[in-house]
């Protein structure tokens, strides 16, 4: 079952169970699917699916941040529980130890050394973690391999 299919199943669940919460955020993530679909002229595949649904649980993050500084813990709980929703439709995060195996082998099929090749490693990983991991994760752990790989 397609991602854009699990959604609109669930869609007709949280409705039934007048669950609103849930039902605005399947809502919300739709509408992006939507838009999306509109700008790219064809219907979503599940890669493309995946990116639209990492964007909004990357906004949701984002507002927990800047609502925890502004000290809104009413607002930091709502988006939390609507990131737990949005978060149920990516797929299973990389755990730290897979995360550095495939910056390894990216910096190694690369040949990447130093701070210079920082792009090039990021270009090639990417792709394979999208969705899986977040992408400051990612360039913290690059930027720290590419740094010790300096010293040696």
């Amino acid at each position: 079952m397609s991602i854009m299919e699990r959604l609109a199943r669930d869609m007709v669940q949280a409705t039934k169970a007048r669950d609103s919460e849930r039902l605005g955020v399947i809502r919300y993530l739709r509408s992006e699917a939507k838009n999306r679909e509109i700008e790219l002229g064809r219907d979503l595949k599940d890669e493309d699916a995946i990116e639209v649904i990492s964007r909004v649980a990357r906004k949701h993050r984002e507002a927990i941040d800047q609502f925890s500084e502004g000290g809104r813990p009413e607002l930091v709980e709502r988006e939390r529980r609507q990131l737990a929703v949005v978060e149920t439709y990516l797929p299973e995060k990389l755990s730290e130890q897979e995360l550095a195996e495939i910056v390894d082998a990216a910096i190694e099929e690369t040949g990447a050394e130093g701070p210079r090749g920082f792009g090039l490693v990021m270009k090639s990983i990417m792709p394979r973690v999208k969705g899986r991991a977040d992408g400051n994760d990612v360039k913290d752990l690059v930027q720290q391999r590419l740094s010790g790989s300096e010293e040696e």
